[in-house]
């Protein structure tokens, strides 16, 4: 007869130790591999920030630019001023419709031009190419051709039989509107073709086997797969959209018509042309504020943090926590282990 040594059970479970409080040498992420990248962060973006937050406190102009530490701080007088006495509301207006329309136009054009080239066909390449010359040319290169063709005596008035005056006026909103859609639309153009690179060849073999309608394919095939392409390609047009300096400066000269004068070159014309750099400074701090609301609401949207790897969320750490001091210390080490 055989005797079988049994191992005695161990009462004392290991220690456990809460999350965020895992030595540095055994995390799996090396954090200290961000420093290089943290350091060129802190250099290129914050320090400045913070400059331009103090200098949007003083009074600050060509008079005092030369000893500007010593400038008379005026608090938040810049910003009273911006919103009170200069068109930095009517500025912003201008600037986010024109970010909005433009970014509703160039979406159906952008996907309407990946879904036509999507599959082969001779001369697929050169049609692409084509798509993409108003993307690759220069923003001062297409200001100054389309400022030629909007002249009250250019190609755009011939063609249509009018004397409409393009750049000067309430017409001169449309004008803008018009060249940034053509400049646009080939940025969407782009990423909704590689969303659309992503549909799988027998997906689209199998609709085509149980006969599957166009517009149905669209719907519940390519669609799906461009929400993410498309979410992406939204917030970055209003972006950039909402930032474009060249263009209207270019195309309209300086000063802008009223209908025109978007929020970048308002700055611009308060710091390089009335040397109120105080003042511009808040005006700049203010776009930043605007163009950071569609951003903090599509990284909400996408939430970048729900992968696989990702952390525990707040309300995980605190109810494991809750539970590790209610556990037993066997039921302590069994959420340990099925942590690790």
């Amino acid at each position: 007869m055989t005797t079988t040594q049994t191992r005695p059970r161990q009462d004392t479970a290991r220690e456990v130790r809460p999350h965020g409080t895992t030595p540095l040498y055994q995390r799996e992420r090396p954090l200290w591999m961000l420093l290089p990248g943290g350091v060129l962060m802190l250099a290129v973006i914050v320090v400045p920030l913070l400059v331009g937050v103090y200098i949007a406190m003083l009074d600050l102009d060509q008079y005092t630019l030369r000893q500007w530490f010593s400038a008379p701080f005026v608090g938040l007088a810049n910003f009273a001023e911006a919103f009170t006495d200069s068109p930095l509301l009517h500025s912003i207006w201008i600037s986010v419709s024109l970010s909005v329309l433009v970014t509703a136009v160039t979406v159906p054009i952008g996907v309407a031009a990946a879904v036509s080239t999507q599959n082969r066909f001779p001369g697929r390449g050169l049609v692409r190419s084509i798509y993409l010359i108003p993307y690759v040319l220069p923003a001062f290169v297409v200001g100054t051709f389309f400022r030629t063709m909007l002249q009250p005596q250019g190609v755009v008035n011939s063609v249509l039989h009018t004397d409409v005056l393009w750049l000067n006026g309430s017409a001169s909103y449309w004008a803008l509107a018009g060249v940034m859609v053509w400049t646009s639309w080939p940025f969407v153009y782009l990423l909704s073709l590689a969303g659309l690179q992503a549909v799988d060849n027998e997906v689209h073999e199998a609709a085509a086997l149980d006969g599957v309608t166009w517009w149905a394919k669209l719907r519940y095939i390519v669609f799906p797969y461009l929400r993410g392409p498309l979410s992406l390609a939204v917030i970055i047009s209003i972006l950039h959209n909402i930032n474009n300096f060249t263009l209207p400066f270019v195309l309209f000269g300086n000063p802008l018509p009223s209908s025109v004068e978007v929020m970048p070159v308002l700055t611009y014309i308060a710091s390089f042309q009335s040397f109120r750099f105080g003042l511009s400074a808040a005006m700049a701090l203010c776009s930043l504020v605007i163009v950071a609301i569609p951003l903090f609401v599509y990284l909400r949207a996408v939430k970048l943090d729900t992968g696989d790897d990702a952390g525990p969320t707040r309300k995980q750490r605190r109810a494991d926590r809750l539970t590790l001091a209610a556990a037993t210390p066997a039921a302590a080490a069994d959420i340990d282990g099925a942590r690790a």
